[in-house]
């Protein structure tokens, strides 16, 4: 469900009155935060004081007499270099077959890197400040569309006047506010959705509770980490899985697409070197053709990979196809590039044209956007599963908590960035046995680091 603006202040006013409320009970085995017995009760105030994200001495009668309000929007771009592979192969990319016939030499766009050589990712990291004294954390991944430039001053320039002096409560209309869609597709999203996840970490650290609550408490307490491998020979695509299996990862995404022998050998190839207890997928990128996409699931069947999905097996637009290779076949058939609104969404549930959802925070619009594709997917009885995408520890948090409250989320998330570049936290991600345990911190719930995050800022930034 989701907690909005008039719920939320209802709590607050009860808080301000008693000068207690109810917390939820802690995850089995975690400590309490700050203020909040083993009973689940905890005094009305601000866990974590001493963050440099609360004023000191806040409490919930702040809130008594007059509603919160954004006061300022900072965005801050930031680069940080990705490190390849043992073998210096990078993490993004892959190696397509080569085709049978001569078709040209095959056409390699140039990619960012430093000065070292690596592979550069741009994020816009954004804080909403309130006259509360509470700072919401957001961040922007950025591609070739919505590029660093693009994303910041989007925000800058278009959100951050429509939103100073609201009440960051309302979250649902706040976001209407500075989302505009074509066609029911949400442009400019990973802007909106920065503003999202910083909303609803406002909201979470003021009610002093964590965002899970938020979207209405547990289904589970952790999820398997998936991360995605880069195409390329079936020797090095195993030699990579094994290298993230070395690392703590039990979940791998193989990137296939290009030829559907060689990809088949490749899944083969890293079961039998990580064995049968990991979880294995594989995400065409709509490179198959129809038949192509049948012969791989039929072969992974036949060398007994233990393949659980096919993602994006043929052009987002051919549903028609999507239908005749989930007929053929009967590995799980998932929609990604297929699925990029919520209109969309319900009409390929509508048409039978897939029998999963991947669900993109930043595709979707944010928190918000995920718990409604979500919705609509249960109503068609459909599972989802919450995808990679690119981000730092503001993303990753949000995507376990949406991974642990969510009725029909699939128990394994995808997080291909957290085997990229640093996070940025003050404490490492910890990996336990190839899971990621929800955040019980209020808000979000993990803390950045100020270094960090001044480390990797572009400061030659256009004006």
């Amino acid at each position: 469900m989701f907690l909005g603006s008039s719920v939320a202040l209802g709590i607050t006013a009860y808080a301000a009155k008693t000068g207690s409320f109810k917390i939820p009970p802690q995850i089995p085995g975690r400590k309490s935060v700050d203020g909040v017995g083993s009973d689940g009760v905890g005094h009305a105030k601000h866990a974590r004081e001493d963050s440099p994200d609360v004023s000191p001495g806040f409490r919930f009668n702040d809130l008594k007499d007059s509603k919160m309000k954004i006061t300022k929007i900072e965005t801050i771009p930031l680069r940080l270099p990705v490190k390849p592979f043992a073998d210096g192969v990078d993490k993004t990319g892959g190696k397509p077959a080569p085709s049978k016939f001569y078709q040209g030499e095959p056409f390699e766009g140039k990619r960012n890197r430093n000065e070292e050589g690596h592979l550069l990712m741009a994020y816009v990291f954004v804080k909403i400040h309130t006259d509360k004294g509470i700072i919401g954390m957001g961040e922007a991944p950025t591609d070739s569309v919505e590029t660093l430039e693009t994303v910041k001053f989007t925000i800058d320039r278009y959100m951050t006047p429509k939103l100073i002096g609201l009440n960051p409560f309302d979250i649902e209309r706040n976001n209407d506010l500075v989302s505009f869609r074509k066609n029911g597709r949400v442009i400019a999203h990973h802007s909106s959705s920065a503003i999202n996840y910083a909303l609803y970490d406002i909201l979470g650290k003021t009610l002093n509770v964590p965002l899970y609550t938020l979207l209405g408490g547990l289904y589970r307490t952790k999820v398997l980490a998936s991360v995605e491998v880069p195409g390329g020979p079936p020797e090095e695509m195993a030699a990579h899985s094994m290298e993230y299996y070395k690392q703590g990862i039990r979940g791998i995404k193989a990137k296939v697409g290009s030829d559907p022998d060689r990809d088949a050998k490749a899944l083969k190839a890293i079961r039998e070197a990580l064995g049968d207890k990991i979880s294995l997928r594989a995400d065409a990128n709509q490179q198959y053709t129809i038949q192509e996409a049948i012969r791989l699931c039929r072969l992974a069947k036949e060398y007994d990979v233990g393949l659980e999905l096919l993602e994006q097996p043929t052009a987002s637009t051919d549903w028609e196809g999507v239908g005749r290779i989930i007929s053929a076949v009967d590995i799980p058939i998932e929609a990604d590039e297929a699925a990029d609104s919520l209109y969309q969404v319900y009409q390929l549930l509508q048409n039978n044209a897939c029998d999963i959802i991947n669900t993109k925070c930043s595709k979707a619009g944010g928190i918000s956007g995920v718990k409604k594709w979500a919705a609509v997917a249960e109503s068609a009885r459909k599972t989802i599963v919450i995808g990679t995408e690119y981000g730092l520890g503001n993303i990753v948090a949000s995507k376990v908590h949406l991974g642990c409250a969510i009725k029909n989320a699939d128990p394994i998330v995808e997080f291909t960035e957290i085997m990229l570049h640093d996070l940025l936290l003050k404490k490492p991600l910890e990996l336990k046995d190839g899971y990621i345990e929800v955040p019980a911190e209020p808000g979000v719930g993990w803390e950045f680091d100020s270094k960090k995050i001044e480390k990797y800022t572009v400061h030659d930034f256009p004006k």
